[in-house]
């Protein structure tokens, strides 16, 4: 027989209740959940009236569990997190014959996420997933199969191997610029997009670098506008705001597009190269080998495409 009370429990206050004592507090279970602290505490006070307890003491702005709170959220927490279980089960089981590639979402944006359009025409039997993610995944345990870093991060990893090194080089509308074969000082007349990626990254090569490089004074304390997305300063000289240092991976598209020019091909390193990890499970999907060894294919014309031409 089943329990009439079960069926008219409120699901969306069973919800809020957990979050909020999962997070240790209603603004917390509110961010979580995408909604305003207000709807979180009217959930809680509707399972409260339909177990005629009270859950939460609430002091100010403060709210704690009571110990019936307590004791029921113990209870309830075993459900949520057969849920999430449920959900890994079936992600898992989704993925099983599909081929999972993460990387970080500059690379997504610009790079892989173009260039995979090349193996869905080899093979276009094959699912591919791509998740756009700067941090690092954990291998062998979340369901990736592999995963393009860069630099150290890697590390972490037990199987890789190094894809290619990136340059960049300046690059802007032909709005702003119409010719390309302007003095470097030209370049400092224009509005200047940075790039400062995130902390654990080393740093990306800067326009004092590019300045020092081509023989000319800068201010480094020039104002301009910094994106820690190599990808969004990229679509920001697309627009014609300024001129961005490009990594020539993330711009082959704009470039054949004329979306983009090279107002003067002088090219930076980049301090570290992308790698390649992957689970050594992957390799036994079908065609995991072969996108494994696609990859780095690409990967070796890329490093050419990137490097400064030879001057003949």
């Amino acid at each position: 027989m089943t329990d009439e009370r079960f069926k008219t429990i409120p699901l969306k206050g069973l919800q809020a209740f957990e979050a909020v004592g999962r997070c240790g507090g209603v603004t917390a279970a509110a961010l979580e959940l995408n909604v305003s602290p207000g709807a979180i505490s009217q959930q809680v006070h509707k399972i409260e009236s339909f177990l005629g307890v009270s859950l939460l003491e609430r002091s100010g702005r403060t709210v704690e569990l009571t110990a019936w709170g307590r004791l029921y959220h113990q209870e309830i927490s075993k459900g949520f997190e057969q849920f999430a279980l449920a959900g890994q089960l079936l992600e898992k089981a989704r993925n099983e014959t599909a081929l999972v590639l993460s990387a970080l979402s500059s690379v997504v944006n610009k790079w892989i996420g173009r260039r995979i359009f090349d193996w869905q025409a080899l093979h276009p039997d094959v699912q591919v997933r791509i998740i756009g993610r700067d941090k690092e995944p954990r291998i062998g345990f979340d369901d990736i199969d592999f995963r393009v870093s860069y630099g150290s991060d890697v590390l972490q990893h037990e199987h890789y191997t190094e894809l290619f090194r990136d340059w960049v080089v300046p690059a802007c509308s032909p709005a702003l610029m119409q010719d390309r074969a302007h003095a470097a000082r030209d370049l400092f007349e224009q509005p200047l997009l940075h790039v400062e990626w995130e902390r654990h990254f080393t740093p990306y090569p800067s326009w004092a670098e590019f300045a020092a490089k081509a023989g000319v004074s800068f201010d480094a304390s020039t104002p301009g506008l910094s994106f820690t997305l190599s990808s969004s300063a990229i679509d920001a000289a697309v627009n014609k705001r300024g001129v961005v240092l490009a990594q020539m991976s993330m711009i082959s598209d704009e470039l054949e597009a004329q979306t983009l020019v090279i107002p003067l091909d002088l090219r930076i390193a980049l301090r570290e190269s992308y790698f390649l990890a992957w689970d050594r499970a992957a390799l036994q999907k079908p065609y995991g080998r072969e996108f494994r060894n696609w990859l780095i294919a690409i990967s070796r014309q890329q490093a050419v495409a990137s490097a400064p031409q030879p001057i003949l």
